[in-house]
C-alpha cells in the first residue's frame, strides 16, 4: 500500500490535482493582472459583457479554491516525507523547519515580481504547526484542523463585539498599504519595484492575509493534508472512492446554504462582516475546494479525463517554479517598467494571455523533465534540504 501512494498515487493524482491548482491560480492571477487593476476603459458593450461573464466564471471556481488545495497538497507532501524519513528511523522534523527557512528566499524571489501577492510566506509563517503535530494521533490532527478551520479568531472578534459594542478589529492599515503598493509600481521604476515588493508589498500581502482569516485556514489545510497522507485517501481502492463520493456529496450540499448564509451577513454592519462575514466565506470556499478536489479525483479513474488532463502531472511537478516563473512573466506583462499592457487588457485577453503561458510552461516542463528527475527550483530545494547529508 505504502509503495503504491509513494509510486504511483503520489505522481498520478496528487501531482495532477497540484498541476490542476497552480494552472488555476495562473488564471486567477491574469485576471487580477498580478494585483494590479488597470484594466481599458473604452471597451466596446459587448466585451464589457464577456469581460465580466469571464470574471464571474473564473472567480466563482478558482479565487481562494486553488491556493487553498495548493495548501492541502503542501500538508500531504510533508506526510510523504515524514513518512519516508521514518522508514529509515529518521526524524524529518528539523530538517522541515530548515526546508522552510529555504523556502523563505523563494517567496522572495516571488514576492519581487507579484506586489502583496505571495503566499509562499504565508506558508513558512504557518508550517510550523505541521512540526508541532509531526508525531500526534490521527484523532488529534483532524481535530485540530477543523479547530482552526472552524476560524475561532474570528468568532472571538464577533463574541467580544456582541458583549461590548465598541470592541472592533485591530485596523491593520492594508488598504494604506496597497495604496502605497499601487504608487510605486505605477513610477515603472524596476529597482523601487523590486525593493517596495519584497518588503511593504510582503508586508501587506501577510496582514492582509490575517484580515482574510487565512492564517487559520492554511494551518487546518496543512493538518487536513497531513491527515489526508496518513490515512492515505489519495490511493486510488474501493474504499476510498466511496469516501471521496461521500466528500462530494456532502461539500456540495453545505456550498449553498454557506454561500447564502454569507451573502445575507455580508449586508449587515462592518464588524460583523469582517468577523462572521469571514468565517462564513471561507466555509463556503472550503466546500467549494473539497468539491473540486473529490471531483478531480473521481473523474481521474476515468481513461479519457485521466488522458486528456495527464499534462498536468508534468506542470504538478513543477509547482514550485511554474508559480515563481508566471509571477515574473505577469511583471513583465502588465507592469509599467515592463511591457506594460494591463491598459489594453481585460479579463478576456487576460485569461488568454494566462491559458497561452500555462500552455508554454507545460511543454516547458515536458521537455525539462525528459532530461532532469525534478524541476529547477525543485531540484535547488531538494538539495539545498538536504545539506551536511551524504545520500538521502
Amino acid at each position: 500500500m505504502e509503495q503504491l501512494i509513494n509510486k504511483n498515487s503520489r505522481i498520478e493524482v496528487v501531482d495532477a490535482l497540484r498541476g490542476f491548482a497552480v494552472m488555476a491560480i495562473i488564471l486567477v492571477h491574469n485576471l487580477e493582472h498580478f494585483i494590479f487593476p488597470v484594466y481599458p476603459t473604452d471597451s466596446p458593450n459587448w466585451l464589457n459583457i464577456l469581460d465580466q461573464g469571464i470574471f464571474n466564471g473564473i472567480f466563482s471556481l478558482f479565487a481562494g479554491k486553488a491556493y487553498a488545495i495548493f495548501a492541502l497538497l503542501f500538508g500531504f507532501t510533508f506526510y510523504i516525507q515524514t513518512n519516508n524519513q521514518r522508514k529509515r528511523g529518521k526524524d524529518f522534523g528539523y530538517r522541515f523547519l530548515w526546508r522552510l527557512i529555504l523556502l523563505v528566499g523563494f517567496a522572495t524571489l516571488n514576492a519581487a515580481f507579484f506586489p502583496a501577492g505571495d503566499v509562499l510566506l504565508l506558508f513558512v509563517v504557518t508550517g510550523p504547526i505541521l512540526f508541532f503535530t509531526r508525531n500526534w494521533s490521527n484523532k488529534a490532527i483532524i481535530i485540530t484542523s477543523v479547530i482552526f478551520l472552524l476560524q475561532p479568531i474570528e468568532w472571538y472578534h464577533y463574541i467580544a463585539n456582541l458583549i461590548n459594542p465598541t470592541h472592533r478589529l485591530p485596523n491593520l492599515k492594508v488598504g494604506e498599504m496597497y495604496a502605497e503598493v499601487a504608487e510605486y509600481i505605477k513610477g515603472g521604476n524596476f529597482w523601487d519595484f523590486i525593493l517596495g515588493n519584497i518588503t511593504l508589498g510582503q508586508k501587506a500581502s501577510l496582514l492582509w492575509a490575517i484580515n482574510a482569516g487565512r492564517f487559520f485556514q492554511t494551518a487546518g489545510l496543512f493538518l487536513l493534508g497531513f491527515y489526508i497522507g496518513k490515512k492515505q485517501l489519495f490511493v486510488s481502492s474501493e474504499k476510498n472512492l466511496h469516501f471521496w463520493v461521500k466528500i462530494l456529496i456532502v461539500s456540495a450540499i453545505a456550498f449553498a446554504p454557506l454561500y447564502t448564509l454569507k451573502d445575507l451577513i455580508m449586508d449587515n454592519t462592518p464588524i460583523i462582516r469582517q468577523t462572521a462575514g469571514t468565517a462564513f466565506d471561507m466555509w463556503q470556499k472550503l466546500a467549494f475546494t473539497l468539491v473540486l478536489v473529490a471531483s478531480f479525483i473521481l473523474l481521474y479513474q476515468n481513461k479519457k479525463f485521466h488522458n486528456r488532463v495527464n499534462n498536468l502531472c508534468f506542470y504538478g511537478r513543477m509547482s514550485l517554479t511554474n508559480y515563481i516563473a508566471q509571477s515574473i512573466i505577469g511583471a513583465i506583462i502588465y507592469f509599467p517598467f515592463g511591457l506594460y499592457l494591463a491598459p489594453y487588457c481585460g479579463y478576456t485577453v487576460s485569461l488568454l494571455i494566462g491559458f497561452f503561458t500555462f500552455l508554454l510552461q507545460v511543454k516547458f516542463c515536458k521537455w525539462w523533465l525528459s532530461k532532469h528527475k525534478q524541476g529547477p527550483l525543485e531540484l535547488i530545494w531538494h538539495k539545498w534540504t538536504w545539506l551536511g547529508v551524504n545520500k538521502q
